[in-house]
């Protein structure tokens, strides 16, 4: 259903739709205000797992947005949930993820044994990393990726994504790992938790394979945007049932009316 009834939760991603790299995408701050006066609340989901929350909030800031702490979820605080306060873990990520693994009061070690490895996005590994998470998926440890997408949306163009950090790993340890991020079911879980029953109205994303799936979990409209990942003339065939704008503030414009 297209426009969503009034009120209630949109869920919106972040690369490529409310920025690309931390660049502002045109028009988001006046979009994420008019549905804000509209009485939408805004959620902010994000695969992605490097930053941590003060670089979200630096970024949204640069945007011309603020938000609650509450209004913004990542692949690293999902993938922090899945584990138990108190274990061990090897992680091959960012500062993102090593900051919701203190905040759940999991102890960061650099090889096994472990109770668990955990693999997101980062600029930084090596190969003896991914020897060390590798090895210590064989010995036993519990395997999770923060999310796996497979390419990360910048101003010039898709770079390797986690997912491909996190397949390197998984080849290597010949095992498959639980994934955190859009569209499997702990971020569907937690999205859940923190918006009422029957609130939620619409997720918005750049990518239908991520944002398009998790919608369809949540049975959710989804609302594809055309400045990330996907692009005007490559919108996937399986993607027939999203709404399609060129941006946020387009799609915001078609969706409350108005110029």
């Amino acid at each position: 259903m297209w426009p969503p009834p009034p009120g209630g939760t949109w869920v919106i991603d972040l690369d490529g739709v409310v920025w690309l790299t931390g660049r502002p995408i045109p028009g988001v701050d006046e979009a994420v205000a008019r549905l804000r006066g509209a009485g939408v609340r805004v959620l902010f989901a994000t695969n992605n797992s490097a930053p941590t929350r003060a670089e979200l909030h630096r970024h949204l800031a640069h945007c011309g947005i603020t938000a609650e702490d509450g209004d913004l979820l990542s692949s690293a605080d999902v993938a922090a949930g899945m584990l138990a306060t108190g274990c061990r873990a090897v992680v091959l990520g960012a500062d993102g993820v090593l900051e919701a693994l203190a905040a759940r009061g999991v102890l960061v070690v650099p090889e096994g044994p472990a109770d668990a490895v955990v693999v997101g996005l980062t600029r930084t590994f090596t190969y003896d990393d991914v020897a060390r998470a590798a090895a210590a998926v064989r010995g036993g440890a519990r395997f999770i990726g923060t999310n796996e997408d497979p390419t990360f949306p910048t101003p010039d163009g898709l770079i390797p994504g986690a997912g491909a950090i996190l397949a390197a790993v998984s080849t290597a340890a010949e095992a498959t790992p639980e994934v955190a991020g859009k569209p499997h079911r702990p971020t569907a879980e937690a999205i859940a938790a923190r918006v009422p029953h029957g609130q939620l109205r619409a997720m918005v994303g750049d990518r239908p394979s991520t944002d398009g799936a998790l919608a369809a979990q949540l049975r959710i409209p989804f609302a594809l945007v055309l400045s990330g990942v996907t692009r005007e003339g490559h919108v996937p065939a399986d993607a027939h049932r999203a709404v399609v704008a060129p941006d946020l503030a387009t799609l915001v414009r078609q969706a409350l009316g108005g110029t």
